[in-house]
């Protein structure tokens, strides 16, 4: 048996280029099931997209649990596949999705009993906004086990070489989602209007076809894959290993996504406009993100691959290499957010209130797209040789940082003291993981 794509061998360009373009294509559906969710949610009212954007903060939250086993199984599979131990690489894999169903369904349990007062601690302030966050946050817990184990296959397929299958498969649900949109929020025919609630369920619907559609694949298909088994009893020294390497990327997601919510809340005061605003710019900002993000799956799986087959300076050739491809993205989106910021946002909410500061938005959050970019990519290279916890420190060392710096700006330069606490900790954080992994760089691991 062998990888997919073995990233041990051949050309290194082409290679991350070949791996990354689908990982970057599936990052961009995730990301566009939100960006339509937020569209056409936009027709409906700024209210609307604060209603479903406030819920989707859990849902943004949820991805540091799944990150415990994500990360830790990319790690471990890609570097038994770089040692052609199949076996292990399967063993792995089927640890990992039995851990992933376990937190799912206590993520969900935690959702459906305390969605009230998960909702109420935004301060909203608006009973219409209120009502239709808790309805919302409802619907989309259901559909909680396939968020999750949707991004934990897809890794696993990324780490085997197969980058492709996941982009097809998420592309399908994308789709389905499309399509699903405008018929459960404005109703057509059979269909009556439901607005958030038609957007939750839509969302639900096509994350149930994205792993109904890995499931008939994993039976049907000729590879490592055949071999998980998910009902054995759990292995708890994988399962330890696993958490090992998976913790500290989620505490840092987590922390994240937690301190986002404490700036939302900060936002809140400012009224719905300026959440929907909020929303809209960060979904409209992941567009580099969701890039970078790729770049990072990629260079992942090939350092771990080549970690795993000890080829050191096939590392570093590969690490320079995915540096200058982000570079180069990274500067675009610079351009683009910057002086392009009113026809970009308006094509999203063209309420005139919600505009205003979403120009505003853009237009700071420009100047830090390629810091963060390189961030995303060193941090991928640090999880191919194991080494989570750097990335890790940095994130939430500066991410804490926005809270007080946001909080001191705003009695400055009022809300845009928020949008620049943002970009101030990205530009930071590009700059301090990078030279930290170039300090490993220079010693040879």
């Amino acid at each position: 048996m062998k990888a997919k794509l073995d990233l041990t061998e051949g050309d290194i360009l082409k290679g991350l280029i070949s791996l990354s373009l689908p990982i970057i294509g599936t990052s961009f559906i995730q990301m566009a099931y939100n960006m339509t969710d937020m569209i056409w949610l936009g027709r409906v009212g700024g209210k609307a997209v604060a209603s479903a954007g406030t819920a989707g903060f859990y849902l943004w939250l949820s991805f540091a649990f799944i990150l415990v086993t994500k990360i830790g199984a990319e790690i471990k599979v890609s570097q038994s596949i770089g040692r052609k131990n199949w076996q292990e690489a399967s063993e792995y894999s089927s640890t990992s999705i039995q851990l992933n169903i376990i937190i799912a369904f206590i993520y969900f349990l935690v959702m459906q009993i305390f969605k009230n007062q998960l909702i109420s601690f935004f301060k909203l302030g608006d009973r219409e906004v209120i009502r239709n966050s808790v309805d919302y946050l409802n619907i989309v817990s259901y559909g909680l086990i396939f968020n999750f184990i949707n991004p934990l296959l897809t890794g696993l397929f990324n780490s085997y070489g197969d980058s492709k299958t996941p982009f097809y498969f998420n592309t399908v649900g994308l789709i389905a989602n499309i399509i699903l949109d405008p018929l459960l929020i404005f109703g057509f025919g059979i269909f009556k209007p439901m607005g958030v609630y038609g957007a939750a369920i839509a969302t639900v619907l096509a994350q149930l076809i994205v792993t109904l559609l890995f499931i008939w694949y994993i039976f049907k298909g000729n590879n490592f894959f055949k071999n998980i088994k998910i009902l054995k009893k759990i292995d708890t020294q994988k399962s330890k290993e696993i958490f090992n390497l998976g913790i500290p990327s989620a505490l840092q997601s987590g922390l994240f996504t937690g301190i986002s919510m404490v700036i939302a809340r900060l936002v809140s005061g400012w009224g719905p406009y300026a959440i929907a605003a909020q929303k809209v710019g960060a979904q409209i900002e992941s567009i580099s993100w969701m890039t970078a993000g790729g770049f990072q799956g990629a260079i992942a799986a090939f350092v771990g691959q080549n970690y795993g087959a000890k080829k050191i300076d096939r590392i570093k050739h590969g690490f320079n290499i995915a540096i200058k491809l982000i570079s180069g993205i990274g500067i675009l989106a610079t351009v683009l957010l910057y002086f392009f910021s009113k026809e970009i946002f308006e094509f999203f909410i063209p309420e005139k209130e919600t505009l205003f500061y979403g120009i505003d938005y853009l237009k700071i959050v420009a100047y830090s797209q390629i810091f963060m970019c390189i961030e995303l990519t060193t941090a991928g290279a640090f999880n191919g040789i194991s080494k989570t916890l750097p990335p890790s420190i940095i994130s939430i060392i500066f991410n804490l940082l926005r809270i007080p710096m946001a909080i001191l700006l705003i009695k400055i330069i009022g809300i845009n003291g928020i949008w620049w606490a943002i970009t101030i900790s990205s530009i930071l954080k590009g700059i301090i993981l990078f030279g930290w992994f170039e300090k490993y760089y220079r010693k040879g691991f």
